[in-house]
């Protein structure tokens, strides 16, 4: 995966702004929370757990004790993953030296046989292997296996490798060669065991995860059988909720999205994986089956996955309330991940939107735009006083934390902004794709071609791209146009050679350019010469967003973008109260300047004419309230709760 960190260098004022914040601020504060030095944060003792553990390994005592969730070791995975990308990004010793001290504390707290995990080694010494529905072991494992085939790409160090290549090898003994009967409660080591197998060439990893993946929910009892025998327990879940764990029948069989969100699109990276690696049709069709009822049924229009909080799950379709939305930031990186090896396997525009959508919109909103504070929830409205307050929104916070006792989201946002240049192009057979807008320069050694991309991308709607070949060079470019962009235009060195108008789609003809679309990419083979200039012309007309009548939240309400910007209302633009607005159905909106602000940074605001209803002291009433015609004002949704506590709504009311 890492190979486009190293060929792509980001020149983009906006990704670049978060990729520069990534490595300047959020790593840095991270390492701090990890280390429990962020004042006022809630505890993490990650860093800390390892010292434990790594005592009990050398002196055999222990002389404190394991604090915070069984899964805290994969805070810590995922910063070191994060921190792996952000070296590739740009070289810092006094980081990779931390870096490299952190892996040489974990490695100590490893057993002798490979196993590691500190809530096992300073918690419950005696009861590895016994708790695969919660306990999380495998997960935790997957997560390190990531931080260390990303710390081995990047920097070409094998230590961290060299211990989860042990731990992977104690697995395949415990469930391949001993035959030890399971699979994960949380799924993530199927995934990493593929980045593994890439990494070292090694079949056996191979062999795991596709064991893992076809003995899933085959004994659909497994952990009704587990629960009877362990004695123990993390926190009580209940092994008959089998839509919950995704084991309810065979991987090949599931049909629906079910249960923990972030559990499913993590799995069902991982199926992609093997099912591209192993061309197993079944596991194909299986993808695409969830994938479909994700994307089609069953996510937000921010991109955001999972309805509820009982369970941060699925619930079913069109079931997409907005005030109690759980829609996790995990859970739309984890689509993202999903995506890309939707893409791997079949070269499809909509997943490519999906990744646009999610990123832009939730997991972006996922972070504050100064890098210090993060929200775990992403709800599209919310109400100070009840969010984050009343029992059925406690979860729904309406401003962002510094931490959290379970933080697997920041850590995660971390890592994907460290290694966009993954998702946003490929090469394979000779095609480069681009799949995501981002200015910066692709080197392409095995064309002896350099890319440059020039936008100013997401608020403008031009993508030019420039080839440098050090000589003639014939290979194809193919360039996604997304399905929100009713019209589109691609030219070369100013000619027109493809127009895109609603559904109809022209490839225009030139002798000196093979031009095809397909599946939402135009493909452009040429032999190109150096200068040749490719512009990509988008249709970035504010649009209204009309709901499927069966969701139930958003009947009468509309909601805007522009591009791939979701937008929204916020309270501190309209006298502190967003539920009397109404938005005019014979109006349309228009944008203002871009212009960058202390408080946003830089945005481009949304004008949308509509209506402020009169306000009452009754709670019902027989008189038709008052209207008074006012312009709405709208931000984008990854901006929101930045300027202290405020009313929001993505989705408003239309007269």
């Amino acid at each position: 995966m890492s190979d486009m960190l190293k060929r792509f260098v980001m020149k983009d004022d906006f990704l670049g702004r978060y990729e520069r914040l990534v490595l300047d601020s959020v790593i840095p504060y991270q390492e701090k929370a990890l280390q429990d030095e962020i004042p006022d944060a809630e505890k993490s003792h990650a860093v800390e757990n390892f010292r434990q553990a790594a005592r009990v390994i050398e002196t055999g005592t222990c002389e404190g004790v394991f604090y915070g969730m069984v899964f805290q070791d994969s805070d810590v995975a995922k910063w070191l993953e994060a921190v792996a990308y952000s070296l590739a990004l740009e070289k810092n010793p006094e980081l990779e030296k931390r870096a490299d001290e952190m892996i040489q504390l974990i490695c100590r707290a490893q057993h002798k046989d490979g196993y590691l995990n500190t809530y096992f080694t300073v918690k419950e010494p005696d009861k590895r292997w016994t708790n695969l529905q919660e306990a999380h072991e495998l997960y935790c494992a997957g997560h390190m296996i990531e931080a260390a085939v990303a710390y081995f790409e990047t920097t070409g160090k094998t230590e961290l490798l060299d211990c989860m290549v042990k731990m992977a090898d104690h697995i395949y003994q415990h469930f391949i060669e001993e035959k030890a009967e399971g699979y994960p409660g949380h799924p993530e080591i199927e995934l990493a065991l593929m980045r593994l197998y890439r990494a070292t060439g090694m079949e056996k990893y191979l062999e795991l995860v596709r064991h893992f993946v076809d003995v899933r929910g085959v004994d659909a009892d497994y952990f009704v059988k587990e629960a009877g025998k362990k004695g123990w327990q993390v926190w009580g879940m209940d092994p008959l909720d089998k839509e919950y764990a995704q084991n309810q029948a065979p991987i090949r069989e599931l049909t629906e999205a079910t249960g923990h969100a972030v559990r499913l699109v993590y799995l069902f990276t991982g199926v992609a994986d093997l099912a591209q690696a192993t061309g197993d049709e079944s596991l194909i069709k299986a993808c695409k089956r969830i994938w479909n009822n994700i994307t089609q049924k069953r996510m937000y229009i921010t991109g955001g996955i999972g309805s509820a909080f009982q369970g941060e799950a699925f619930t079913k379709d069109y079931h997409l309330p907005n005030d109690t939305a759980y829609a996790e930031t995990c859970a739309s990186v984890g689509l993202i991940f999903f995506a890309e090896k939707m893409l791997e396997i079949e070269k499809n525009g909509t997943y490519a939107d999906v990744v646009e959508r999610a990123l832009y919109n939730t997991v972006l909103a996922g972070m504050q735009l100064d890098g210090q504070r993060f929200f775990y929830v992403n709800p599209l409205e919310v109400l100070p006083g009840i969010s984050g307050e009343e029992v059925t929104h406690r979860h729904a916070l309406p401003q962002r934390q510094k931490w959290f006792g379970c933080a697997c989201c920041p850590p995660n946002v971390a890592r994907l902004l460290t290694s966009i240049a993954n998702y946003a192009w490929d090469y394979s057979d000779d095609v480069v794709y681009s799949h995501l807008y981002i200015g910066g320069e692709l080197d392409l050694p095995e064309k002896n071609t350099r890319i440059e991309v020039r936008t100013e991308y997401p608020y403008e709607n031009e993508i030019t791209y420039v080839i440098y070949p050090e000589d003639r060079s014939r290979f194809t470019l193919a360039v996604r146009i997304p399905a929100w962009s009713e019209e589109a235009h691609i030219y070369l060195n100013g000619k027109s050679i493809f127009h895109k108008s609603g559904t109809q789609k022209e490839c225009l003809l030139d002798h000196r350019v093979e031009t095809r679309e397909e599946n939402g990419y135009v493909y452009i083979k040429k032999q190109f010469v150096r200068g040749d200039e490719i512009k990509l012309s988008l249709d970035m007309e504010p649009v209204r967003i009309f709901p499927n009548t069966k969701i139930a939240a958003d009947s009468n309400k509309v909601a805007f973008m522009r591009g791939p910007l979701v937008y929204c209302v916020e309270g501190i633009d309209h006298q502190g109260d967003v539920l009397s607005l109404r938005v005019d159905s014979h109006a349309e909106p228009v944008m203002e300047a871009y212009r960058k602000d202390k408080a946003l940074f830089g945005i481009a605001k949304m004008k949308i004419p509509g209506f402020r209803i009169e306000q009452t002291s009754e709670l019902y009433t027989a008189r038709r309230p008052k209207q008074e015609r006012i312009m709405l004002t709208a931000i984008p949704y990854y901006a929101w709760g930045n300027r202290g506590l405020n009313e929001m709504r993505v989705w408003i009311p239309e007269i």
